[in-house]
This record gives structure tokens, C-alpha cells and sequence, in this order.
């Protein structure tokens, strides 16, 4: 069994995007967690939060990187945002691989989802300020639940994707 490349990180960091770049490079498959609970519930994240309430979406997440943890193959795994905030999600995710934290400014972040109306936690009031505070609460998550740590602002997928698999700490 390889060992899992897992990318956290907050909304608008790139997980996804530089996952794309990390599976070509490795030549893995990209696992995204919202993609897949998605396909598990049949509906979209926002409709999730909606319908059933940001409490069932959190345990699905936690189910989801359950079965990720039976995986025999390696894969490049993106998780949302949100996902890292249990310490039992953060012990699992540390379990099944290395856990990059994708580290992101928040005026990145704002620009890079200008006008995305997808984003929940995002959804009423002043945008910029919920980034700023959340970003403030989850950052020193993020910093413990990882591995190693990658700034990404001002950098394409593809570098970001070569740093990642430059950094020696990392046996992947």
C-alpha cells in the first residue's frame, strides 16, 4: 500500500486544483472529498447544508475518509475546508498519508472566489471579514493537523504541485 498525498487547506487555497497537478505528476488518482459525498448524497454541498444541516455534511466527511482509509492504492486526496476541524478527522487524515496544509492570504482567497455563490459558510453579510475571522480560527488547525506546510499564493498548481514533492520531509 503507498502512502496517501492528502491536501487541506481553506476554500479558495487550490486543493482541488493543485490535486489535478499532484495526480498528473504522480500519475495517481485524485480523490476530492466534497466530489464524493456529493455522489454519495445525490445533491451538492450547499443543498447538503441546506436540507440536512452542516452537522450531518461533517459526519459524512468523516465517513468519507473512512473508507479512503481501506484504500489499497495511493491517491492524491483533496478534503473541504471544514473537514480538519474534528481532531478525530485530523488524527484520521494523519493516519492515511501525509497531510499538506496549502496555505492561503485572505485577499487570495477573496479574489479567487469573487462572486461564487457555492461556498455556505460564505453565504450573507460581509465577505471579507467571515474569510478573515475563519481563516483566523482554522489556520492553527490546519498548521496542526499537517505534515508540512506550502504557501501558495502567487504561485501556479503546477509549482506549488513541484514544491510539494521537493520538500524532503516528505516520503511519499
Amino acid at each position: 500500500m503507498g502512502i496517501h498525498l492528502i491536501l487541506t487547506g481553506f476554500m479558495g487555497a487550490g486543493k482541488t486544483t493543485v490535486g489535478k497537478a499532484l495526480s498528473s505528476l504522480m500519475s495517481r488518482p485524485l480523490l476530492d472529498t466534497d466530489q464524493l459525498i456529493e455522489a454519495q448524497a445525490g445533491m451538492s454541498v450547499s443543498r447538503i447544508f441546506e436540507v440536512c444541516g452542516e452537522e450531518e455534511f461533517r459526519r459524512l466527511e468523516t465517513e468519507t475518509i473512512r473508507t479512503i482509509l481501506d484504500r489499497k492504492e495511493a491517491v492524491v486526496l483533496s478534503v473541504g475546508g471544514g473537514l480538519p476541524l474534528r481532531e478525530g478527522n485530523r488524527l484520521l487524515l494523519r493516519q492515511a498519508g501525509q497531510v499538506v496544509y496549502l496555505r492561503v492570504k485572505p485577499q487570495t482567497v477573496l479574489t479567487r472566489l469573487k462572486g461564487d455563490t457555492t461556498r455556505p459558510l460564505l453565504q450573507g453579510g460581509d465577505v471579507e471579514e467571515k474569510v478573515r475571522n475563519l481563516l483566523t480560527l482554522r489556520g492553527p488547525v490546519y498548521e496542526e493537523g499537517a505534515h508540512l506546510i506550502v504557501d501558495v499564493d502567487g504561485k501556479t498548481p503546477q509549482q506549488i504541485g513541484e514544491e510539494i514533492l521537493c520538500k524532503k520531509r516528505l516520503k511519499i
